[in-house]
């Protein structure tokens, strides 16, 4: 089952169904008016929801025509955004841009950030740059949106705490991050605000692609219509989302509607290329000595979205032009 969030004036938009092949959808109000109120009876919607959206397929239900600049982010807000870093080749790269040695827990312990859940953008929102010497980047993710978590979830349980997937564009000012690491309190004004997939979807929708916490397929990330890269998102994942999970339930519990990110999708092979430019970069100065390309400009065009085997685009395309 596929989900979305179309826009209707109001901040949380209206929960909507869409068909199987990407190219129509059903607004879902008379079951639940937004996804966080379904996400918050999850028990109760979900098979509600699952047969409408079977409607949808039979015919049986009203079809719009899908027009992705009408969908907002699947939650245009969210409880919590936590991301974390749990591809290490991107992890060691990026440190070693800033001359940052990597935490001695690397591979025992998930790094995750806590960012800003207020105001999410949608899948086709212009990207705002407010200064180009902030260095603004890029980010291909993929996200799981939890239900409750109980503090103390283990990893072995944690599979019942996620609700949907999705990806996102995990945008970053790269040139602000080291003075705010040196101050030991984090990221904040290097995190703007995140865009996320147009749809949202539930695990059994992935087949045999999403297990163990991982979803193996490729995510593919272009730049002005050219290939920045296409890695596998599965393999490589270091700490499975089921890991982070029981991260971040240690000391606490989690309400739905958080938003759980996997970090930057990033593979060792070379030849799979990159999804965001700081990892170019820093492989160009290993190379060169120094960086060739730069950081995203005014008129930048961003698209990210991942097929599976069948070329079927599971989440939609993310699809942002960034404006001064």
């Amino acid at each position: 089952m596929r989900l979305a969030t179309l826009r209707d004036g109001t901040r949380d938009g209206l929960l909507a169904v869409v068909r199987g092949d990407g190219e129509a959808l059903t607004p879902a109000g008379a079951v639940a008016g937004t996804l966080q109120q379904a996400l918050d009876g999850w028990a109760e919607v979900e098979p509600r929801l699952r047969a409408l959206a079977a409607d949808l397929e039979a015919g049986r239900a009203p079809a719009r025509k899908l027009d992705p600049r009408a969908l907002h982010s699947p939650l245009p807000r969210a409880y919590e955004w936590v991301d974390g870093s749990t591809f290490l080749n991107h992890t060691r790269l990026v440190r070693r841009a800033r001359g940052a040695l990597p935490p001695p827990t690397l591979e025992t312990e998930p790094l995750v950030y806590q960012g800003g859940g207020g105001v999410l953008l949608a899948p086709t929102d212009p990207i705002p740059l407010g200064d180009p010497g902030w260095g603004l980047d890029l980010e291909g993710e993929v996200c799981v949106i939890l239900g409750d978590v109980p503090m103390g979830t283990r990893a072995a349980g944690a599979e019942g705490c996620i609700r949907l997937l999705c990806l996102a564009n995990d945008l970053t000012f790269r040139n602000l991050v080291p003075t705010e690491m040196e101050k030991g309190f984090g990221f904040f004004q290097s995190k703007p605000a995140t865009a996320f997939s147009p749809f949202a979807v539930t695990p059994d929708e992935l087949g045999p692609a999403w297990r163990g916490g991982r979803l193996h397929l490729r995510i593919t990330v272009r730049l002005n219509g050219a290939l920045l890269g296409d890695p596998d998102a599965g393999p490589e994942m270091h700490f499975s989302f089921h890991d982070l999970v029981q991260h971040l339930a240690r000391t606490r519990a989690f309400t739905p509607g958080t938003i759980l990110g996997s970090g930057t999708v990033s593979n060792a092979d070379e030849a799979r290329g990159v999804t965001c430019l700081q990892e170019r970069r820093v492989r160009e100065t290993i190379g060169a000595g120094q960086p060739q390309t730069p950081f995203l400009r005014a008129g930048d065009r961003v698209e990210i979205e991942m097929r599976d085997g069948a070329g079927r685009n599971l989440f939609g395309t993310i699809d942002q032009v960034v404006v001064p």
